[in-house]
């Protein structure tokens, strides 16, 4: 089967079939007189695979891990055990970050007066490397702590309008 039917009955569009062979994630496919790539049912078979692992997270090399774990008959499910808690532990650390990154942005905001004036602490915290911003003080009520005020000329204070 062409590249078009291969994507077709795998999931994964051409292009990424393409870069998964140019990295050598799957074996080259075979090529017809014509140029043409051609696919078998065991290529396909493998794409689908690396599209699952793909939509559960795997980076390419654990993918790489877990294709020859998966055509090895010898293998050792310990091993496909460690990549996978491993990954687990991966999402775990990305999830606590995004949980940390949403409280952040949520406190900024929520000092933001979101009005015309140009002050802003979501601004003023991007520009400000040297200044971390301020965790919110509890889960079940915002922090009321104030952010720190602008000082003139600061990169994130925009110009008055004033004539």
């Amino acid at each position: 089967m062409n590249i078009g039917e291969a994507a077709k009955r795998s999931g994964v569009n051409s292009k990424m079939i393409r870069y998964y062979e140019s990295i050598g994630l799957t074996e080259a496919a075979t090529r017809q007189g014509s140029g043409y790539r051609n696919y078998s049912d065991n290529d396909v078979h493998a794409l689908r695979f690396i599209r699952r692992a793909r939509d559960l997270g795997f980076s390419v090399k654990q993918i790489g891990d877990l294709l020859a774990l998966w055509r090895d008959r010898d293998r050792s499910s310990a091993d496909v055990k460690a990549i996978s808690l491993q990954h687990v532990r991966d999402l775990q650390d990305k999830k606590r970050a995004i949980e940390n990154m949403i409280a952040t942005l949520s406190n900024l905001a929520q000092h933001c007066h979101g009005d015309g004036r140009p002050d802003c602490p979501i601004l003023a915290t991007l520009a400000d490397a040297d200044v971390e911003p301020r965790e919110p003080q509890a889960k079940s009520r915002p922090s009321a702590a104030p952010i720190a005020p602008l000082e003139r000329g600061h990169p994130g204070r925009m110009p008055s309008r004033r004539t």
